[in-house]
């Protein structure tokens, strides 16, 4: 096992320990999950082995990283500035390696990329695809994340990329628009809706809404539906664009999907797609990264390839159902 020496030969006996990257690995995945039963199960060791690790880092740091409160933990202060530096040491661990790896001229190493459930399960698979015939020696890992904690992940270098909807603010971050869809009402091919081209949010008043619990696209809704919020009845908040398209076929309420997240349901009629007026909400979504990573050849081949895709596939609105 690679392991990593904290001091020097002249450091005090009492910085002796050897640290190595399990470690840091295993602190940082209880901080990205905030829980150590799930990091756990990420690390593939027992919840008393990683508590184990964290007293013993705990111990020779001689303060707490956690605060823990029964079943729920946060950072210390001390525990935020020890990730900072835990996630640059991996990083720089895995830079030397590719580095070294790249010698050969052949890209090989780690990559990892934020995004959430959608975007994972329809846009993704066809870009990895090609990616994998590229550089098959690149190991990938998708992070599942939504909107802020997307752009988190990539702010604090704990992921490589991220996917997320544009525009965004944050000024440390380069970005690659990848393609552009419209977020319609869907419905089941029953509902008294699913003939009509277009509604208004005024005529969305006591219907059930099933709505996603967080993210970009929920913010947007929010502020579509505004004018009527005391009269809007929201039946359900659901974590995944599957669940809304699923409840949403089985006539529970009528949802709000971008239209490349249902296109199999679309194009078999199962759901009914909707433009809402008075304009259409149009949604971008981009690859983003650290303007001041360094970037290894299996980056760029992906931003390369990323940037093509973009160019390339139609990503357009499927033919959609509606009213002849």
């Amino acid at each position: 096992m690679l392991r990593m020496r904290v001091c020097g030969c002249a450091a005090p006996s009492s910085y002796s320990h050897i640290v190595d990257f399990d470690q840091l690995h295993t602190f940082l995945e209880i901080v990205r999950l905030n829980s150590f039963s799930k990091a756990a199960k990420t690390c593939y060791r027992t919840q008393p082995a990683i508590s184990a690790q964290i007293r013993q880092m705990e111990q020779e740091l001689g303060t707490q990283l956690f605060d823990r409160f029964g079943s729920r933990i946060t950072l210390t202060v001390a525990g935020r500035t020890f990730a900072e530096y835990a996630r640059n040491i991996l990083d720089l661990r895995r830079q030397g390696f590719d580095a070294v790896r790249e010698l050969e001229h052949v890209a090989k190493g780690e990559m990892s990329i934020a995004a959430n459930e959608a975007t994972c399960i329809h846009v993704l698979p066809g870009v990895f695809a090609r990616y994998k015939e590229q550089f098959p020696e690149v190991r990938i890992q998708v992070v599942r994340a939504y909107g802020a904690d997307t752009i988190d992940s990539v702010v604090d270098n704990s992921v490589d990329f991220g996917v997320t909807q544009l525009p965004l603010q944050e000024k440390k971050l380069e970005v690659v628009q990848i393609y552009s869809d419209e977020i319609r009402l869907m419905t089941s091919a029953n509902h008294r809706f699913a003939r009509k081209k277009t509604i208004g949010p005024e005529e969305l008043v006591e219907e059930d809404l099933l709505l996603p619990k967080a993210g970009r696209t929920r913010t947007r809704i929010n502020e579509y539906l505004d004018p009527f919020e005391d009269r809007v009845r929201i039946s359900m908040e659901l974590e995944s664009s599957e669940m809304q398209k699923r409840f949403t076929e089985a006539g529970l309420g009528v949802t709000f999907l971008a239209v490349t997240s249902a296109r199999e349901e679309l194009v078999s009629g199962r759901l009914r797609a909707i433009r809402l007026l008075p304009l259409p909400m149009i949604r971008t979504i981009g690859l983003i990264y650290r303007k001041d990573k360094a970037l290894s050849l299996a980056s760029l081949g992906f931003i390369k390839l990323v940037s093509e895709f973009a160019a390339k596939t139609g990503l357009g609105l499927p033919a959609v159902r509606t009213a002849s």
